[in-house]
């Protein structure tokens, strides 16, 4: 039986069209023979009618009555009928196949290194360049399968902020609650941060591991130097990309007093992103707007796909057996009732 809900052969559901159309036939053509049953009957019939002994007896038109037992000799028949009619479907071996697909990859660990420092703040991302870098991670992350994610923040201090998890559900939550606070210590602790990374991914066994650092600004704090951290990332296996992110000159930042949009000189130290990168075997991007950003992690995406692979599990079960039992059934009954005053009921 399967999950259908229907559990016992005398269940009406077995005769449902529904059934019927859920069933997958492997000799239909047993089918198409169901239609050829009233030909039968009627052959039947003929031959019947020719070949039964007759008896003659004359009675008074007045004597002579229908009897409602004469229906008593369509029992038989019906029998014979419903047998064939049974078998005929068993013969046609309706099934139902269940077909599951189990899709799975070698997987790669990735560790989403995001920059909160104060400068994060700039406007000329929308709302600001953390909010933007936020909401294109999520759709990142989203965009993946069955690869593990990690996420550390980092601002004058770093912070494993989320070990290497497929639960991509919560890595959308923790990214959510990122805020400027999280990281007391200002400044810009970009090798530190690596470093963290690194102790994250040391014990991977991945078939690839990957470190994608989003900064907006040059190392100015921490205990170990971007170019150290990235020498030692390369050694573990850890490929880096890196992505500078924000416009360089005038840039909106906050309002002042009148509430008038305020605008800072602000400067970009790609030498140093650039440096990671070329180390890690990886690429730097440079993103100055939502777009720009969108894209490079649509590209990296694309850099960092493991093949996809399916199996697939068949489970075919048979229901030509119901069917059967119905057909052996009412033959047994037609054999029962075919010899039985029944048959021999007076008709005129």
């Amino acid at each position: 039986m399967d999950n259908t809900g229907i559990e016992h052969f005398f269940s009406p559901e077995w005769f449902f069209p529904s059934t019927f159309t859920g069933f997958d036939w492997v000799n239909p053509i047993f089918l198409y023979l169901i239609a050829a049953l009233p030909l039968f009957l009627l052959v039947r019939w003929l031959i019947n009618r020719q070949t039964r002994q007759k008896l003659e007896i004359a009675l008074p038109e007045d004597k002579a009555r229908k009897s409602n037992s004469a229906l008593l000799r369509l029992i038989p028949p019906t029998f014979l009928s419903l047998t064939v009619l049974f078998v005929l479907i068993a013969l046609s071996r309706p099934q139902r196949t269940n077909e599951q697909v189990e899709q799975y990859t070698e997987g790669i660990d990735i560790m989403l290194v995001m920059d909160i420092s104060e400068s994060m703040q700039i406007e000329d991302f929308v709302p600001n360049r953390l909010e933007a870098a936020k909401s294109v991670g999520k759709d990142f992350i989203n965009g993946r399968f069955q690869d593990r994610i990690g996420l550390v923040i980092f601002s004058g201090e770093a912070i494993s902020y989320s070990p290497l998890t497929t639960d991509y559900e919560l890595l959308n939550t923790l990214i959510d609650d990122i805020s400027f606070n999280m990281v007391r210590k200002g400044g810009t602790a970009i090798g530190l941060a690596i470093g963290v990374t690194i102790n994250r991914m040391k014990d991977s066994n991945a078939k690839s591991k990957v470190m994608i650092l989003l900064s907006d600004g040059e190392n100015t704090a921490g205990s170990i130097d971007p170019e150290t951290a990235a020498k030692i990332a390369k050694d573990k296996g850890i490929k880096m990309y890196t992505i500078g992110v924000g416009k360089e000159g005038k840039v909106p930042y906050g309002t002042d007093m009148f509430g008038r949009k305020r605008y800072i000189e602000q400067s970009l130290d790609e030498s140093t992103l650039r440096m990671i990168a070329d180390l890690g075997d990886g690429r730097y991007f440079r993103a100055t707007n939502n777009q720009a950003l969108d894209e490079i992690f649509g590209v990296i995406d694309q850099y960092e796909k493991a093949e996809i692979k399916e199996t697939r599990f068949q489970d075919t079960k048979d229901y030509y057996f119901i069917y059967l039992f119905y057909g052996i059934l009412f033959f047994l009954l037609w054999l029962a009732t075919k010899n039985t005053f029944m048959v021999n009921a007076l008709e005129d």
